[in-house]
């Protein structure tokens, strides 16, 4: 008997994990988007598209591999805060800030889309 806290998947298909990888960029894309455009104005969708990707593999590599959730955070934040000084070129404060942002614009719309989410699978019928 497996205990409660450790339900392991069997038989994730390389196609799910592809597919989460690329929702999951996608949305840290757009919050990256929102986030820089909330805090230098006018910018490139295409610079946001760069950002993405990389704490977005942090999680899915570390929710596969079963790893601590606080390093895990750790190093996507600082893998995105380098992302956002390297593509935007802003000094150090302005990327940490729109870095904070960013977290910030994504905890609340992934909020908001999961609420939302629930609130349509509670639907009669």
């Amino acid at each position: 008997m497996v205990p409660l806290g450790y339900v392991v998947q069997t038989g994730v298909s390389p196609l799910a994990v592809a597919g989460t990888f690329g929702l999951l960029a996608a949305f840290l894309s757009l919050t990256a988007f929102l986030a820089a455009r909330n805090v230098l104005g006018d910018v490139s969708v295409i610079k946001a598209l760069g950002v993405g990707p990389f704490p977005a593999a942090v999680a899915v590599v570390s929710g596969a591999l079963d790893l601590p959730s606080l390093p895990a955070i750790a190093v996507a934040l600082l893998l995105d805060g380098a992302a956002i000084h390297y593509l935007y070129g802003e000094s150090a404060s302005v990327s940490a800030y729109i870095t904070l942002i960013h977290v910030v614009v994504t905890i609340l719309l992934g909020t908001v889309l999961f609420g939302l989410l629930i609130l349509l699978g509670t639907f009669p019928g």
